[in-house]
């Protein structure tokens, strides 16, 4: 490739050197870090750096911040597929619903969790990640328990429209918040560790299903009412938390002292990816964005993925259901499912961060999915373990978003650029699972075989766009270690470079992870 398609530094912007040493240059373009770092620099020879340090100093952060983010996803998830377990619950006699109109329930919310990625990236630009994921958990979780008041489709509706409007921001805030605290190779388990919520949330779901369903006639609100309405409360509560207790960057967090946060700024600069910088929207990295391979092949990929992903959320009970179950047994028979997720993004998780390799890890657990495609399209009905091992063997897909979402935060750089291309994947989910829902239509009962057949085939076809996404990252890494310029070390954390607003493809030292 010629040197004209290397990405360079922006134009008018201070290149590496002069950026680095000369005191009379702004630092309008710096991230809070460098400024919080510059600013206690008398403190900065003194700080451990030695191993034993940092794994004590990582297990306090983990405390902190992972099991809120983890009840985040557990209730987001929840919140979502509330819908399929009150399709067993008698909502649809209830509200009166017509053929297809939970998947219109259902696509209306992806669809409006779609829309709203785009301003979710100016936000997330102008306000901190923490503060606005908490306010957005809050009025979830209201618009959850709004649906407990619903009468018909059309006043059930808004609700999911809300509910969708609110949850756009979950993949996106918490990305970027996990980016702020751990290195690349750290950052995979954390994110496997607060998606296992949708796994646990599938579990919950299950069994609060079963036990609604046992509210006798003579109750004031119907079981799948009062569902709606506790699972609201305890978002909110959970919401309310969040804005509380979840550091808006390391540097604001009262529970580290400024040993610790130098230690843990120092140990992250590697990632050059930044904390936080919020002081200017770059339009121009969002052309950027639109120009880079990666960016189409990552959203291709989830789109494929999460066509699973949306069948499993709205559908997967009702699948179990048409095996001969009644709805009590479905809800129950439903729970394993949240087993297999949790298995395996725990499995990915620690294998990430042992063995690295994400694509391989994303692949296994794709050869789950198409195994589990396959068993559902063609064993015999009256098969039901096997067909049953097919539901279970599909949420194993489940397991690979949090890879793309850990890519996305390593492998872009730029606040904007990031910013956005969170947006993108978590739009790309809703894409994913706007087509999943609408695979099951009315006609096809009550063996649903299109939709079986669209399990099998995505995810094949995601098994192709993982492999061409590892050999761009492996061609590009080639390319740039041609140039003969190493990667960023520790011991340049107070270099201004290090901290400087520079995407993947601006910053010549940036090395993707695959």
């Amino acid at each position: 490739m010629s040197d004209q398609d290397t990405p360079q530094i922006e134009k008018g912007r201070p290149d590496s050197e002069e950026y680095s040493h000369d005191p009379s240059t702004s630092t309008k373009h710096l991230d809070a870090a460098w400024q919080f770092l510059d600013s206690h620099r008398d403190k900065n020879t003194t700080v451990p750096t030695d191993d034993a340090y940092l794994a004590k100093l990582r297990r306090k952060i983990d405390w902190h911040i992972v099991p809120l983010m983890f009840l985040c996803y557990t209730m987001q998830f929840l919140d979502k597929v509330i819908l399929n377990y009150a399709a067993v619950m008698g909502i649809g006699k209830d509200l009166n619903l017509g053929p297809n109109e939970i998947s219109h329930l259902a696509t209306a919310l992806f669809a409006a969790l779609l829309f709203f990625e785009v301003p979710n990236v100016y936000a997330l630009q102008k306000f901190p990640a923490a503060k606005w994921l908490g306010a957005n958990v809050i009025l979830w979780g209201v618009a959850t328990a709004c649906g407990a008041a619903a009468i018909s489709f059309s006043t059930l509706l808004p609700s999911r429209i809300f509910l969708g409007i609110f949850e756009a921001t979950i993949g996106p805030s918490l990305l970027l918040i996990s980016s702020q605290w751990y290195t690349k190779s750290e950052q995979g388990p954390r994110f496997s560790f607060w998606y296992l919520g949708l796994g646990l949330g599938q579990i919950i779901g299950g069994l609060v299903s079963y036990g609604f369903q046992h509210m006798g006639p003579s109750s004031s609100l119907s079981g799948w009412r009062t569902m709606f309405l506790v699972l609201g409360i305890v978002t909110v509560v959970i919401g309310v938390a969040t804005f509380l207790f979840l550091p808006d960057t390391p540097m604001k967090a009262r529970w580290l002292s400024d040993e610790e946060k130098i230690a843990l700024l120092r140990h992250v600069s590697v990632n050059q990816t930044g904390i936080s910088n919020r002081n200017k929207f770059r339009f121009e990295e969002i052309v950027e964005a639109f120009l880079d391979p990666q960016i189409y092949l990552l959203t291709l990929s989830v789109i494929l993925l999460s066509v699973s992903s949306g069948i499993v959320t709205t559908y997967s009970a009702t699948v179990i259901r048409n095996l001969g179950y009644d709805p009590k047994q479905a809800a129950l028979m439903n729970t394993p499912s949240g087993a297999i997720s949790i298995i395996f993004a725990l499995i990915v998780g620690f294998g990430i961060r042992t063995k690295s390799h994400r694509w391989v890890w994303i692949i296994v657990c794709l050869l789950g999915g198409v195994t589990g495609g396959a068993l559902l399209s063609f064993i015999p009905k009256t098969n039901k373990a096997g067909a049953l091992a097919g539901v279970y063997l599909v949420n194993s897909v489940t397991a690979t978003l949090p890879v793309f979402y850990q890519w996305t935060a390593s492998n872009t750089g730029g606040a904007t650029k990031r910013a956005f291309a969170a947006a993108l994947i978590s739009g790309s989910f809703s894409i994913g699972n706007i087509i999943g829902p609408q695979t099951f239509q009315d006609r096809d009962k009550p063996d649903y075989h299109p939709a079986k057949i669209a399990v099998l085939a995505t995810q094949a076809a995601c098994i192709v766009t993982t492999f061409a996404l590892f050999m761009y990252y492996v061609w590009q890494n080639k390319r740039r270690s041609r140039a003969g310029l190493a990667e960023t070390t520790e011991d340049e954390f107070l270099d201004k470079n290090t901290w400087l607003d520079q995407t993947d493809r601006e910053n010549k030292r940036f090395k993707y992870v695959y």
